[in-house]
């Protein structure tokens, strides 16, 4: 396929490889940071031919396994609710709250529905005026304009039965958290490219002259990938820690100026909790006090819930980047895409289901 192939390309991956099998001179800690990255590596096992010790550490680049148990919880009794259409992309169906999850909500008779845009989810606020439609917005910076045109659109068309349940998470504050964490390995990052165009690269040089980290913004494919590991071991292996754009048929420094223009007026920074991280200050979004009429939080008022994640997993230290996928007990067994104890197995971008896709059956065979 024509400008996806090319980026596949195995004789341009084993020219990568070689420059980095020849750069590498002793053992290095990489993260990337988006899942969608991750399932890239594991797919296509960059990590098994990188040289022996550079090891990439997995982040918790995936917004629906970070999405807090509370909001999750709070999602499923709002959806719950007589009277609510209640709108979500598919990936979040899955994912379990502290007893049940949406497809559950939605089997005994809730009105849970799979949209492809928040704007969906407007149309149906249109469409059905006696009832209270809710869009459950997640995601990092990638998803955020969108989401924050919807309820833009909401209050210029004076929709007042639409609203937006606001689990947006900010990838430069996870970062710095990360690094300043006293179990931090890492000593380069994989940026996610989809939010550097977004937002641009304008955070990331603070962080990496206050942490000396390089941050080299990579894409998804895998000479992409590569490329990007090629120039963070380089930066390390010559004592640099600067910020490079490995991306640039999709990302400028400078963002997308009217996504980031409509992300000012519709949000405000907060602080927020991640799953299996726990709270990182200013690292999310919320709507700002204008827009406040359409925080489903707020219009439902489901506070002072009771939450309880599984004892038996550990998709927190996964998330963390303490602990690979298969080292969990329940990896395979007690937890499986069907069955799944956390957001990590059953998202689409977490590594727990990237290792079951990919790399399980190698697993089994090494036990």
């Amino acid at each position: 396929m024509k400008y996806l192939d090319e980026f596949s390309d195995p004789a341009l991956a084993r020219k990568l490889l070689d420059q980095i099998h020849a750069t590498v001179t002793r053992p290095w800690a990489l993260m990337e940071v988006c899942g969608g990255q991750t399932h890239s590596i594991i797919r296509h096992g960059i990590d098994q031919l990188l040289p022996e010790g550079v090891e990439m550490i997995h982040g918790p680049g995936c917004p629906v396994c970070v999405t807090p148990l509370e909001t999750i919880d709070r999602a499923l009794a709002i959806a719950a609710r007589p009277g609510v259409i209640f709108c979500s992309f598919g990936d979040m169906l899955r994912v379990p709250g502290s007893g049940r999850d949406l497809f559950s909500v939605k089997s005994a008779g809730g009105d849970v529905r799979v949209v492809y845009s928040p704007l969906d989810a407007l149309r149906l606020a249109r469409e059905h005026p006696d009832r209270e439609v809710v869009f459950f917005g997640i995601g990092f910076e990638t998803t955020a304009p969108a989401n924050a045109m919807a309820v833009h659109q909401a209050a210029r068309l004076g929709l007042r039965n639409f609203s937006l349940l606001v689990s947006h998470v900010l990838v430069p504050p996870a970062i710095a958290a990360i690094m300043e964490s006293a179990t931090c390995r890492v000593q380069g990052f994989l940026a996610a490219g989809h939010v550097c165009s977004v937002m641009g690269t304008g955070e990331y040089p603070a962080l990496a002259r206050r942490h000396r980290v390089p941050i080299v913004v990579t894409g998804f494919e895998p000479l992409d990938i590569l490329e990007g590991v090629r120039r963070t071991v380089l930066q390390l292996e010559q004592g640099r820690h600067e910020v490079e754009n490995a991306y640039p048929r999709a990302v400028r420094d400078e963002g997308n100026a009217p996504a980031m223009a409509m992300l000012r007026d519709v949000f405000q920074v907060t602080d927020r909790t991640w799953r299996g991280i726990g709270p990182i200050p200013r690292s999310g979004w919320e709507l700002a006090d204008k827009y406040a009429e359409f925080d489903a939080e707020r219009r439902f008022d489901v506070t002072g819930i009771r939450t309880a994640e599984s004892a038996l997993c550990r998709s927190g230290d996964v998330l963390q980047g303490l602990i690979k996928p298969h080292e969990c007990p329940a990896f395979g067994k007690e937890c499986t895409p069907r069955n799944p104890l956390g957001a990590t197995m059953v998202s689409s971008e977490g590594a727990c289901a990237a290792y079951h896709a990919y790399r399980r059956l190698d697993l089994v065979d090494a036990k």
